[in-house]
């Protein structure tokens, strides 16, 4: 399998598929780089080479007791595209993946980096605070760890039902796709993942998204029952210096997987335009 051993001597594995301009992809939580099999194999039969890894803890990737959090997700990040001498890169990120994206951008600059994309992307800040009123309570994150501890298996098969918006009347339910979630969430680090709780809901990005000036696209669903679009991608698409903002109605959190065409087609015409 194909890797690079980080600084800190972390194994990452990564996906790099076909040739052209490259494009990036950074998964969610608590998946890997196998959540993006839809868009990597799209983009690479149009002729672009199609990139994404396992985070730290994550997949195929090594399972170091330390790090899990958005500096290290974003340092790893930045020493795989150095090892693979992108340039002109399109840098695109789901969920906590989005997170890792904002929080290169802003760490290691856009030298290598021509737009990017944040799809149902955690930043600016999901916690509640005095300063962002409209985030989440802490008490969810902390039900999220201790449904972990108690049950990580079934926690992770529960999840898919509002992750996917399997919870909302008339829409459909795939077995697949909710057994592909659980199989990616079962494969990671218990401790990594629970680590990663408090990094996707506790970092602010807000002072990262300000040191942005590339082209961002930024595409939420309205049903996000994951992150709410309110303190999410609209407060995003807000913060930016040249954001797009794109509200799918009624879509949920893993738009990506079980709306793929769509999100497809709307990623191209943006790398394109």
């Amino acid at each position: 399998m194909p890797t690079i051993t980080t600084k800190d001597g972390t194994s990452i594995y990564y996906k790099d598929w076909g040739t052209g301009q490259p494009i990036t992809f950074s998964h969610g939580w608590p998946l890997t780089a196998d959540a993006w099999d839809a868009q990597m194999l799209f983009f690479g039969q149009e002729g672009y080479r199609v990139i994404a890894h396992d985070r730290r803890g994550n997949g195929r990737s090594s399972q170091p007791w330390d790090g899990n959090d958005m500096d290290h997700f974003a340092d790893d990040l930045a020493e795989l595209m150095d090892f693979l001498d992108l340039k002109n890169t399109i840098m695109v990120g789901h969920s906590t993946g989005g997170g890792e994206v904002t929080r290169y951008l802003a760490r290691h600059g856009a030298g290598r980096v021509d737009k990017a994309v944040l799809i149902s992307a955690v930043p600016p800040l999901m916690l509640k605070t005095e300063k962002n009123p409209g985030g989440l309570p802490v008490s969810a994150f902390d039900g999220i760890r201790s449904a972990m501890v108690a049950d990580r298996s079934q926690f992770f098969k529960d999840l898919t039902l509002p992750f996917f918006g399997y919870n909302r009347s008339g829409v459909k339910e795939s077995q697949g796709v909710r057994d592909s979630f659980w199989l990616q969430g079962m494969l990671g680090s218990h401790k990594s993942e629970y680590d990663t709780v408090k990094a996707f809901s506790e970092t602010d990005f807000t002072d990262d998204l300000k040191k942005i000036d590339i082209p961002v696209l930024v595409l939420h669903g309205d049903d996000d029952q994951i992150v709410p679009i309110d303190a999410a991608g609209r407060a995003s698409a807000k913060i930016l210096k040249n954001a797009t903002l794109k509200v799918y109605p009624g879509y949920p959190h893993g738009m990506p997987i079980i709306h793929a065409d769509e999100i497809n087609a709307d990623l191209l015409v943006f790398i394109k335009s």
